[in-house]
């Protein structure tokens, strides 16, 4: 299964494409691991980093994108936690660098998010600054009930440029603050494959995936091995009178039903196990578990009141004897 050791040392291989995607990783890095200090009046930059193959492509990047000569060290293992950045890059000099990244406004002041430029370049800048954020503050957790995709951010803003940056190439995250520290989470195991492949970590992405099918085969045999216990028996029928209901409202409303409560339905028949949140996912553009429930709630109000008026049997019409109740 794909570590985050794994990812990361898969990550500094890939060779960016274009020098705006390595300008765009580059920021991402020093934002995310980095910060700004006055050492003599002069502003330097550090960034804390957890590998040396990291290091050496920060310092790379550096001297070939922007003329600047860094200086790198072993943090001691004294001042380090497992897990945490064992390295530290300084450019002494740093305060060009910073306005040329955009970490410095027009009034020498460190920005709270992302730089504009950044979140608004092409795919593969948008990419590139995922896999910058990665390579400094992420991590992965392998698929399973809690598998997850996150970044550490050092604000609230930087998330939610991260979280912008991954819906414009169509990863939805979302920006959540656990423990005091700003996070930006994808849990969606598909959506995590996704990312993966478009910031460049290929091979895991295909362990993760073989990973992710592998489970849900398993849980899906794991259900109906245990099909016959109550709660399990009762949400199978609920999910039949469901679609059943809606499968004769549609019937019933025709071409008069309302485009917004058409789409809630037909969202539902081919859908048929999925809970109310995963429908709500599925939706384009994404809704609540109350909001889908509530559309799917008026369809079937609309159309047995239509029932009546017509004089034809309403939603209910269509359910097995067993599910009347229903």
């Amino acid at each position: 299964m794909p570590s985050t050791p794994d990812v990361k040392n898969e990550l500094v291989r890939v060779q960016a494409q274009h020098v705006g995607e390595r300008m765009s990783e580059l920021a991402a890095v020093l934002r995310l691991a980095g910060g700004l200090h006055t050492i003599s009046g002069r502003i330097a930059l550090e960034a804390e980093l957890h590998t040396p193959a990291i290091v050496q492509r920060v310092r790379k990047d550096l001297a070939e994108l922007y003329g600047v000569r860094s200086e790198a060290k072993q943090m001691p293992a004294a001042s380090t936690r497992p897990g945490s950045p064992q390295f530290v890059v300084r450019v002494l000099d740093g305060e060009t660098l910073a306005r040329q990244l955009g970490l410095l406004d027009q009034k020498r002041r460190p920005i709270r998010g992302l730089p504009n430029r950044l979140t608004t370049g092409s795919p593969g800048e948008l990419a590139a600054i995922w896999r910058g954020a990665f390579l400094a503050r992420g991590s992965v957790t392998p698929p399973g009930r809690s598998a997850s995709l996150e970044i550490v951010c050092p604000t609230n803003e930087a998330a939610m440029a991260l979280v912008g940056a991954a819906g414009r190439i169509g990863v939805h995250s979302k920006s959540r603050e656990i423990r005091g520290q700003h996070k930006v989470l994808i849990r969606d195991g598909e959506a995590i494959g996704h990312m993966l492949g478009l910031i460049g970590a290929t091979e895991s992405q295909t362990k993760w995936e073989e990973l992710r099918k592998a489970r849900e085969t398993r849980n899906t045999a794991n259900r109906l091995v245990n099909f016959d216990d109550a709660n399990l028996r009762r949400s199978a029928q609920a999910s039949v009178a469901a679609c059943a209901r809606v499968e004769r409202a549609l019937e019933i409303l025709g071409d008069k039903v309302p485009e917004h409560l058409r789409y809630a339905g037909e969202l539902r028949l081919p859908h048929r196990d999925a809970s109310l949140d995963e429908l709500g996912a599925k939706a384009e553009p994404p809704l609540t578990k109350d909001a889908i429930a509530g559309r799917i709630r008026r369809l079937l109000a609309l159309a047995d009141k239509s029932a009546v008026q017509q004089g034809i049997p309403g939603t209910d019409a269509n359910l097995p004897d067993e599910l009347d109740s229903l």
